[in-house]
């Protein structure tokens, strides 16, 4: 019987080594040198014939080679045709804190508890997943990583997508506090024999009374005796020094109206609504407000019976169109943030041009999340990360990536699974 367990464990053993991530991608040695291609900056421009120089890890260059006469240097690598993208960004994502959602023991995304801001998700991120490895070949090489759960969920972190561990995978460290607001209206629970239509509640004034009082509480425990030790309380000093984002997952016209008052009477100068289904409503509130926004998935049936069947196809587009900076989300969701290009995609045929959308899921989100002087656009001084692909890459068919780079590394674009797809394309290319 014992022989018979060891080498039970020694075939899982083996199957699981196997299936193993790929060694994270060494350090930049030596210049390198994109010419040809297409790029998208980022910012709303285009080179149709770029020159992009790659300098430890960053990049020192990026220009037109029609008119540019500077000396190529390092690894050339030619990639006339195709086009260059800054590395597609997924911000509102569990990515790394689940792998499997039905299996209990890989699912770390919450706390038990209501009000955890001193809780960082980045502690159980896992940068060996497999599913943070099937991101990369669509494009998507940084993720914020978000913790659930609570009245206040904790701290979400900014990751890059080829790492050892956290540590390494790190590119911002508490980004930003997230806050789930609370409900105005619910939903009765038909399994218990409620009446399953929309019901005010009535806990809605008490439940925004109690988050103010603990505003209130970490706002005086700043100036109290030092040596009483508070971690809630001590984790929202940034949120209220204005120099922390204060992400607020809201969906209702009249929750957010009630998010920008709360903003306004608790003195809060950088706040972040995400999801917000009903922002369209009331866009150009927001814009006064100066509030960016972060939106639910794309790609998302209508909420309510009488919204127009592509409302959230068209909500970006609404949005830009009223002044507010958005970016795309991923209502939370991990395994779908590999789409998020498409998201952005699906936005260019309800009225978005192709170099909007594509600040959506770039140079936006890497402004919300505090990371526009490192990510976001393809400029001089700003990390090397980004990627080359054949075709249109917020398109599925175009999306055919060649070369991927996270600071200046080239990294590897295999995942589970394209090793099945390869498989099988051999399968059916045998003639035997």
């Amino acid at each position: 019987m014992k022989t018979t367990q060891k080498l039970y464990i020694l075939f899982l053993f083996a199957a699981f080594s196997l299936q193993a991530q790929q060694t994270p991608a060494p350090k930049q040695r030596g210049d390198i040198t994109l010419t040809g291609g297409f790029a998208h900056i980022g910012n709303g421009k285009v080179i149709e014939n770029s020159l992009i120089f790659i300098t430890d890890g960053k990049i020192t260059g990026v220009y037109d080679a029609t008119t540019t006469k500077r000396p190529l240097k390092g690894e050339i690598i030619k990639i006339d045709g195709q086009h260059v993208y800054p590395g597609f960004i997924a911000p509102d994502t569990t990515l790394g804190l689940v792998e499997i959602s039905a299996v209990r023991a890989t699912e770390d995304q919450d706390e038990i508890g209501e009000y955890n801001p001193h809780i960082e998700a980045i502690v159980a991120y896992n940068a060996e997943s497999k599913v943070v490895e099937s991101m990369r070949p669509n494009g998507v090489l940084i993720a914020q990583a978000v913790p659930q759960g609570g009245t206040i969920s904790g701290e979400s972190s900014v990751v890059q997508l080829d790492a050892w561990n956290w540590e390494d995978a790190a590119v911002k460290r508490g980004d930003g506090i997230h806050l789930n607001w609370p409900n105005s209206y619910s939903r009765g629970r038909w399994w218990l024999g409620e009446d399953p239509g929309y019901s005010p509640n009535k806990k809605y004034a008490s439940d925004i009374t109690e988050l103010k009082d603990f505003m209130v509480q970490s706002t005086a425990y700043k100036s109290g005796d030092a040596s009483i030790k508070n971690l809630p309380f001590a984790a929202m000093q940034d949120v209220l020094e204005g120099t922390q984002n204060l992400y607020v997952h809201v969906d209702s016209e009249k929750e957010i109206l009630d998010v920008l008052k709360f903003k306004k009477e608790m003195n809060l100068n950088k706040v972040v609504l995400v999801g917000a289904y009903r922002a369209y409503k009331v866009a150009d509130q927001i814009a006064t407000a100066d509030v960016p926004v972060i939106l639910a998935r794309v790609h998302s049936l209508p909420e309510a019976e009488d919204d127009a069947y592509d409302i959230s196809f068209k909500m970006a587009k609404t949005l830009v169109d009223a002044g507010v900076t958005v970016a795309l989300g991923n209502s939370g969701e991990y395994w779908q943030s590999r789409n998020i290009p498409f998201y952005a995609g699906q936005t260019t045929a309800h009225g978005l041009s192709f170099e909007d959308a594509l600040q959506l899921i770039t140079k936006n989100p890497a402004t919300i999340l505090g990371l526009g002087d490192k990510l976001g656009t393809l400029e001089a001084g700003k990390d090397a990360t980004l990627f080359v692909s054949t075709g249109n890459a917020l398109e599925m068919m175009g999306n055919n990536i060649t070369y991927a780079f996270i600071n200046g590394r080239s990294i590897s674009l295999e995942s589970h699974q394209t090793e099945l797809w390869k498989r099988y394309m051999e399968k059916y290319e045998r003639t035997e």
